[in-house]
């Protein structure tokens, strides 16, 4: 099996949003904002290959909303999905499996793109099965008004449409080595990827822990739909990887690419970073 980081661009949103509860004389030294408030984050996907797989995890934002949209979010840097996938030798064709973890814009917005005449949408991976689970697909097609901004339509229906959905369930194993973590404080049954990889376990953290600065309990996004489930799953997920010695692999540090944890006086605290390059975690 090889894992490789798949760069999908940096954007900026609210620190407050961001941070929610904690106050920004504290957030602001580990994540100084600009003169709007706001703070850089990356959209970084996971590509596994093994065997004749070739499984990539979330698909960033994508580039097919108007420049209005993209206004909100200060879109910048030099990486982009494709060039990334590009970087490790595959095409958009090469992709055998597709996993969101959850359908807000920012993580499946990708997987979607205009056709040909840019009168409709299709999938980016054409021959890839799409996997999202039931529960998460009826939240995102039927959204509540909190989230409703962040689950576009032209991102979703066109999976379904094509013929590519798929849905885990507790029978349908995409990858031996691949198996999950629902979590539902951010949005219901987000799904954490749990790979094995080289006798170690990485999880995949999505939008439970926003970066590496959102280890400690309180420190949830305002985003969350609920916010005291998110502390218990939190906790949940960060008891598990200190048991297990995992790796947890974060999705919008732009400073942090993975970690372990170890507990402490002061609660459960970062204890090694890690960078992925040349399909090895290594310690910096």
């Amino acid at each position: 099996m090889e894992l490789h980081t798949i760069n999908a661009g940096l954007f900026k949103l609210d620190g407050g949003a961001m941070f929610g509860v904690v106050p920004k004389s504290i957030w602001h030294k580990l994540n100084p904002a600009d003169d709007n408030n706001m703070c850089t984050w990356t959209m970084r996907c996971l590509l596994i290959i093994d065997g004749t797989q070739r499984i990539l995890i979330d698909t960033g934002m994508g580039d097919k909303q108007d420049d209005k949209f993209f206004g909100h979010y200060y879109i910048h840097g030099t990486d982009t999905l494709l060039k990334s996938l590009a970087n490790v030798g595959l095409q958009p064709s090469d992709i055998t499996d597709v996993v969101l973890t959850h359908l807000h814009f920012d993580h499946c917005g990708g997987a979607i793109q205009y056709n040909t005449g840019k009168d409709g949408y299709e999938p980016v991976f054409k021959n890839a099965k799409y996997w999202s689970n039931a529960a998460h697909w009826q939240n995102a097609t039927q959204p509540n008004p909190r989230e409703k901004a962040s689950f576009l339509k032209e991102n979703i229906l066109p999976i379904e449409q094509s013929g590519q959905l798929n849905f885990v369930t507790d029978t349908n194993s995409i990858n031996p080595n691949l198996s999950f973590i629902n979590v539902s404080g951010h949005t219901e049954q987000m799904m954490l990827p749990v790979i094995q990889h080289q006798q170690q376990e990485i999880i995949y953290v999505a939008d439970l822990l926003a970066s590496m600065h959102h280890i400690p309990t309180p420190w949830i996004m305002a985003y969350d739909t609920q916010p005291l489930l998110s502390m218990q799953e939190k906790q949940t997920v960060l008891s598990r990887a200190l048991a297990n010695n995992s790796i947890l692999y974060f999705e919008h540090d732009a400073q942090h690419v993975a970690c372990t944890v170890h507990q402490t006086e002061k609660g459960v605290k970062p204890k090694a970073i890690f960078t992925l390059e040349n399909n090895n975690f290594t310690q910096l």
